[in-house]
C-alpha cells in the first residue's frame, strides 16, 4: 500500500492481493517480483511468494489475500487515481472470484476515486466482467453480497436495504470509475490481449505498453464488426501508456515514437512513462543508447513530456 507512488500514471497503489506467476516476456524483470524476494521477503504479505533462482527471485504462483488492506480506499476522502493489485494480478488464475468480488465492491463504494486495473490475464477479466454484465446469478450475487458487506464497513455510506443495492447495480455496471487495462509488451501480446479487452464491458479501456519490447501496431481492425466499419483497436481505446524496462532490455526509440504518433493521429491520450535503464544518447548517431538510472534517463520523448490522461 502506498498513498504516494513514483509510478507516473497513478497517485496510489493498493494491494489487497499479492503474489503472481510469470506469464509472458514482460514479466521477466518484474519489479514487484524482485521486491517480494528481496526487501519485502520477510513481510507477512510477501513471505513465501517467491523462490530463489540463478536469475533472482521468481514468483511461485501462490497468491495472498491481505484483508487488512481491503478497505483502505474507503478512508481516502481526497480523490485519487489508484492502481489496484500493483504487486500481483487481480485476474490471476489462482485468485478466487470471491476475492475479486470484494475488490470490486470497495471500488464501487469509492466513486471519488478512479481505479486503474491492469492485467495480463485479459481473457479471465473478460469472463468475469461479462458474467456480471449479463446478470449471471452466482457472480452477480457474489458482488451484491460483497457490496452490502462493504457498505457496513464504509465510513461514507450507511447500510441500505437489499432492494437499494439491486437498483444501484442495475444502473452502475460497468463501474464508471474503473478503467480496465491490459499490459502488452509486444505485438504478440497485443494480438492476444487487446481483442479480449475490447470485448470486455468497461467504462474506459487502456493499455500499458511497458516494458515495451517490440513495435506494436494498434491499427488492427476490431473483431466482430461489419467489414465496412473500418474501426481499429485504437478507435476503441481511451488511453495508451508506454515505457521502457528498468532492466537489461533497451527499448528502441522508434517503438515509442510509433505509439506516440498513432495516438496523435487518432486523438487518443498518450503517456510516456519512462525510458527505463536505457535512453538515446544526444549528439550521437541514431540508435546510440546510454545506460543510467531512471532519474537520469528520464521520460522525455524527443525532448517532449507526454503526460496525457483520459478526460
Amino acid at each position: 500500500m502506498a498513498d504516494n507512488t513514483p509510478i507516473e500514471w497513478t497517485d496510489a497503489t493498493w494491494n489487497p492481493i499479492t503474489g503472481c506467476s510469470v506469464h509472458s516476456a514482460g514479466c521477466t524483470n518484474c519489479y514487484a517480483m524482485r521486491l517480494a524476494g528481496t526487501r519485502l521477503k520477510d513481510h507477512p504479505s510477501r513471505v513465501g511468494l517467491t523462490a530463489d533462482s540463478k536469475a533472482g527471485p521468481v514468483w511461485t504462483g501462490e497468491v495472498r489475500f491481505n484483508e487488512e488492506w481491503l478497505t483502505e480506499p474507503l478512508r481516502w476522502r481526497r480523490p485519487r487515481r489508484i492502481f489496484p493489485v500493483a504487486h500481483g494480478d487481480l485476474f490471476h488464475e489462482a485468485v478466487p472470484d470471491e476475492w475479486i468480488d470484494q475488490v470490486f465492491a470497495v471500488m464501487a463504494l469509492c466513486p471519488q476515486h478512479i481505479f486503474q486495473v491492469l492485467t495480463k490475464r485479459a481473457e479471465r477479466m473478460r469472463q468475469y466482467m461479462e458474467s456480471i454484465d449479463n446478470g449471471d446469478g452466482e457472480r452477480l450475487e457474489g458482488l451484491r453480497s460483497a457490496l452490502i458487506e462493504g457498505m457496513a464497513q464504509s465510513i461514507h455510506y450507511e447500510r441500505t436495504g437489499d432492494d437499494t443495492v439491486d437498483e444501484w447495480l442495475a444502473v452502475h455496471l460497468p463501474l464508471p470509475n474503473v478503467w480496465l487495462g491490459v499490459s502488452v509488451e509486444d505485438q504478440r501480446a497485443a494480438d492476444e490481449r487487446i481483442p479480449q479487452l475490447l470485448a470486455t464491458p468497461a467504462a474506459k479501456r487502456w493499455i500499458s505498453a511497458e516494458p515495451l519490447l517490440g513495435p506494436i501496431d494498434l491499427g488492427q481492425l476490431q473483431e466482430g464488426l461489419p467489414a465496412n466499419a473500418w474501426l481499429t483497436w485504437l478507435d476503441a481505446l481511451d488511453w495508451v501508456v508506454a515505457g521502457g524496462e528498468n532492466g537489461p532490455r533497451p527499448m528502441h526509440p522508434d517503438w515509442a515514437r510509433s505509439l506516440r504518433d498513432q495516438c496523435a493521429s487518432a486523438g487518443v491520450p498518450f503517456l510516456f512513462k519512462q525510458w527505463g535503464s536505457y535512453a538515446p544518447l544526444k549528439s550521437a548517431p541514431e540508435g546510440t543508447m546510454f545506460r543510467g538510472t531512471k532519474k537520469i534517463t528520464g521520460r522525455l520523448l524527443d525532448g517532449v513530456l507526454h503526460d496525457g490522461f483520459p478526460a
